[in-house]
């Protein structure tokens, strides 16, 4: 098991603790003041919790190396983890939605504002700091997992602060049902979240190709070796998690040495690696007079110099 992956739960574990304290703050601030809008987002952050142990799951069993069973490893379990939160995420919606329409239908007061908006207000300082913690994480490590966990928690940032403005407007108009409707708008926000994980965890369980800038940058390298006997075709990627996999045919003269062919090969994936990290490459090396090597893709225009 890789150190450095096995090391990336110590943010899931960050993730749990503060989803604990802020479902801890944010129930109390509801329990202080009736808030309906505020009890929606300690309901959120009990989502938190959830989704912070899946996630703390999903990155053991992604750090773990390619087995019998397993040939490629095991990096795809973190498309498994988005799923999950974004099922709960709906859960969560559809609590929310719920509560706040039975609130609007019967309105209660307010009470103990101040104290309630304030420790609400701390406890989304604490997520926002912690959500920009995983995002960083999770964009540095390529982890679809902390990335969702840190998306999810700023979405719990905004609907707090929607929710203590409600809270504050109810408190300066005596308008009680207004705090019913910031409930509704809280709930049709996490929808639109949990759309999003969702539709992201399915592009990556149906290996979706890179990005165009990572594409780019891939072809950059090729194009390096770029000259008069070599050509390339067929490039093609998917993202499995934290992993790349790509693969390349490079056509060379039938009348080179196999240490020549080897050699250039090792020199292209040792180029590819350093440009993009995490990168699994597997290059075929096929004799450019042979017709059979352009039927399953298109030469590429760009020559490659050995």
């Amino acid at each position: 098991m890789s150190s450095a992956r096995t090391n990336l739960t110590r943010f899931a574990w960050l993730s749990i603790a503060a989803a604990i304290a802020t479902i801890a703050l944010k129930f109390g601030a509801y329990l202080l003041t009736g808030s309906v809008g505020l009890l929606s987002d300690a309901a959120e952050s009990i989502v938190n919790l959830v989704a912070a142990f899946v996630a703390l799951l999903a990155l053991h069993v992604a750090a773990r190396p390619p087995d019998e069973d397993h040939h490629f490893g095991h990096s795809k379990a973190e498309y498994f983890s988005a799923v999950v939160e974004g099922l709960m995420i709906f859960v969560a919606a559809v609590f929310i939605l719920v509560t706040s329409v039975q609130r609007f239908l019967h309105p209660q007061p307010l009470e103990n504002v101040g104290v309630g908006l304030g420790i609400s207000v701390a406890a989304s300082a604490l997520s926002g700091i912690v959500a920009m913690t995983l995002l960083r994480a999770g964009r540095q490590h390529n982890s679809i997992t902390l990335v969702a966990d840190g998306k999810h928690l700023f979405t719990d940032v905004w609907t707090s602060v929607g929710v203590v403005v409600g809270v504050l407007l109810v408190a300066l108009t005596k308008w009680e049902r207004l705090d019913s409707i910031i409930a509704f708008l809280v709930g049709c926000n996490i929808v639109w979240t949990g759309w999003h994980l969702m539709r992201e965890s399915v592009d990556g369980l149906m290996d979706k190709a890179l990005d165009a800038e990572r594409a780019t940058a891939m072809r950059a390298v090729l194009d390096r070796y770029s000259g008069d006997e070599v050509t390339y075709h067929h490039l093609r990627t998917r993202e499995a998690g934290h992993r790349i996999f790509a693969s390349v045919h490079v056509l060379v003269p039938g009348a080179w040495t196999v240490q020549r062919g080897h050699d250039l090969v090792e020199d292209v994936e040792a180029d590819l690696r350093t440009a993009i990290p995490q990168l699994d490459i597997s290059i075929h090396l096929e004799p450019r007079e042979d017709p059979r090597s352009y039927e399953d893709g298109v030469p590429h225009s760009h020559h490659m110099r050995p």
